[in-house]
């Protein structure tokens, strides 16, 4: 944008910024007014921060409208470097587009900085240190392949040294900046800027440490109301608001002194602000002023959002602070998954692990194998020991493509042979003792899938049907029950759940819970009303089921809701004497406590697929993924029903 339109630009918005934020008019504009009356309409309490610097600069955005990102003027910042710049009162954002190899040359950062690598890699190096940055997108998962997204970011304050190079393939960033960069808009053909920027005389404690890269995914979700979710990351005088709403939530009309700008990621989002109600679509830009009233409703999508807020919000610290109290009850601080094993550069080498469980000092699982097509190959699959040194061994090979595996009695294993239609007991040395069920109504039952134990000897498992067989041998999806004398009931009707997976009984016995894995699917076309969640039911004197009812609502991937699918991936569950419970899913695993409310997910840079308890103490958690296997301390005792 060069100086001429921009001083158009400008001159277009210089009045309605003036109304909106214009602390200095001794008038009383008509929004104000309006505003006061929608005040007194919600019941609202209007918070002041008198500290609060005012700007003399104008903003480039205008108050109460949208605007999408591409419509904004981009600049060369550097040789190689473009950028599209935008501000508020406080705090000014610049997306940077990087080719190959450019540079951003040394400097030491004027204002307070996150940075945040949206796409490609690059070297950051700051106050003598060099970080390899890097972002990418998530991996939609096949037979053999699996990946997290990942964002990286990093916090300087100012003064701090920068530079940064862009990688081979090239890089987007975004900057936020608090107080904004004067430097930037003199690029930009601003002039008459102030001799010096007027900074806030308060700052907040960061919330990351500066200098450190960070994954985006690794910061715990924080619940802000009914349905909305926000990753929250706060620097001295500003926030960033990863905002993840499902559809059709709501944001109620509401005002904060702190000003607001919205950048939608993804989804829809209808924003009211006082009476101006806009239809938000990805990469529109919304600044919304200190107490202004304004609301939002999500679309059937549900959204992603980027707030970037000019101060901290302080009910937000104490809503992120709570969350996270919760969650290292259960998940110490400084506890990370550790790579146990990389079945892809280790013998014997792992393909699809699953049912992971702890017995006698070793944790055994199944490694299923899948090509990229989802075809199974039993002759390729095995059950695998791993031993608390990290060191594994095939207890059988080529046998059987077993799933899920519980302790059984005599220091056996339960195995569910989902390809063989049936459910055995075997030694850890892979002999088979008995068949414990094959057939249900007189017919073969087709995958038994994930399996547990109840106090009597009996044995609930499931069965999605994810086998290679064209035709069924069953009437549809369902979950079984095993009684001490072997006599097999179906305790839910066929196809109720879509497709029922992880299973797991409350340490008192008295409650069942079956989560479900897809729902909705084109691939997997069977729908189902039992959606996105973990169900409850009420176990009865005979083992059969009552009450059904949803216990947790499991959170959805962005690319799952895009597709107006209902898909979490919900696989494996593993549960604590405590009765928290942690499922595998396609966001990481997802922890909720007793009562079904969220507490927060453990990020893993593959998809989790199934997960147990183990170790002397029963306090970590292991997790398999495709072909590794991580694990994670917790503060907590996991329950096993030993038999």
């Amino acid at each position: 944008m060069n100086g001429i339109s921009y001083r158009l630009k400008v001159a277009s918005t210089l009045f309605l910024f003036i109304l909106i934020g214009g602390c200095n008019s001794s008038s009383k504009p008509e929004w104000e007014k309006r505003n006061k009356e929608l005040i007194e309409e919600y019941g609202l309490t209007v918070r002041e921060l008198p500290d609060l610097p005012s700007s003399s600069v104008a903003t480039n955005l205008e108050v109460g409208t949208s605007i999408n990102f591409q419509d904004l003027d981009s600049l060369q910042l550097y040789p190689g470097v473009m950028a599209k710049i935008f501000w508020g009162n406080g705090n000014l954002v610049s997306v940077l587009e990087l080719e190959p190899n450019s540079t951003i040359p040394k400097e030491n950062v004027p204002a307070d900085r996150f940075l945040i690598l949206t796409e490609g890699s690059i070297d950051f190096i700051g106050d003598g240190n060099t970080y390899k940055m890097m972002a990418r997108k998530r991996e939609e998962p096949d037979g053999t392949h699996s990946g997290t997204p990942r964002i990286d970011f990093i916090y300087q304050d100012k003064g701090s040294q920068s530079e940064i190079v862009a990688g081979d393939t090239g890089a987007k960033v975004m900057e936020v900046y608090s107080p904004i960069r004067f430097d930037y808009l003199e690029k930009m053909g601003v002039d008459e800027l102030p001799s010096e920027t007027k900074e806030q005389t308060s700052k907040n404690e960061p919330t990351v440490v500066p200098n450190k890269v960070y994954d985006l995914f690794d910061i715990q979700f924080t619940q802000l109301t009914e349905g909305v979710f926000a990753r929250l990351v706060s620097g001295g005088d500003m926030q960033l608001s990863f905002v993840s709403a499902d559809p059709n939530s709501k944001s109620p009309a509401h005002i904060h002194p702190e000003e607001q700008i919205t950048i939608l990621l993804r989804g829809t989002l209808k924003e009211t602000v006082l009476d101006q109600e806009m239809e938000l679509e990805p990469r529109d830009i919304v600044l919304v002023p200190g107490n202004v009233v304004h609301s939002g409703v999500a679309g059937e999508l549900g959204f992603d959002a980027l707030d970037i807020f000019w101060p901290v919000r302080e009910d937000y610290l104490n809503k992120q602070q709570a969350a996270l109290e919760r969650y290292h009850e259960i998940i110490p601080k400084d506890a990370k998954p550790e790579l146990v094993i990389d079945g892809s550069k280790t013998e014997p080498t792992l393909t699809f692990s699953e049912g992971p469980k702890w017995m006698n000092g070793k944790l055994y699982f199944s490694n299923m194998y899948f090509d990229q097509n989802w075809n199974a190959d039993p002759k390729k699959s095995s059950i695998v020991a791993l031993d608390p040194d990290g060191t594994y061994q095939n207890i059988t090979e080529g046998k059987m493509q077993a799933n899920g595996l519980y302790p059984y009695k005599n220091g056996n294993l339960l195995v569910c042979d989902m390809i063989g239609h049936r459910v055995v007991e075997m030694t850890t040395s892979g002999k088979v003792v008995q068949v414990i069920a094959e057939t249900y109504n007189g017919k073969p039952i087709d995958g038994p899938n994930d399996i547990i134990t109840d106090a009597k000897g009996g044995i609930y498992f499931t069965d999605p049907q994810f086998t290679m067989d064209a035709e069924k041998f069953q009437p549809g999806r369902a979950v079984y029950y095993v009684s001490p004398d072997k006599e097999v009931t179906r305790l839910v009707e066929p196809n109720e759940f879509a497709m029922p997976n992880g299973i797991l009984l409350t340490p008192d016995g008295k409650t069942l819970y079956i989560n479900n894995c897809y729902d909705d699917e084109s691939w997997y076309p069977v729908d189902s009303s039992k959606e996105n969640f973990v169900w409850a039911y009420d176990v009865n004197e005979d083992g059969t089921i009552s009450n059904g009812r949803k216990f947790a609502e499991l959170r959805l991937t962005g690319n799952v809701l895009d597709r107006k699918g209902k898909s979490s991936s919900a696989d494996g569950m593993a549960i604590d004497t405590m009765g928290n419970i942690y499922v595998a899913t396609y966001f990481g695993v997802q922890i909720f406590d007793s009562k079904g409310s969220f507490i927060g997910m453990i990020n893993l840079p593959s998809f989790p697929v199934s997960l147990g308890f183990g170790d002397e103490d029963m306090k970590t958690l292991y997790i398999v993924s495709y072909d590794k296997v991580y694990k994670i301390r917790t503060n907590r005792k996991g329950y096993v029903n030993y038999l």
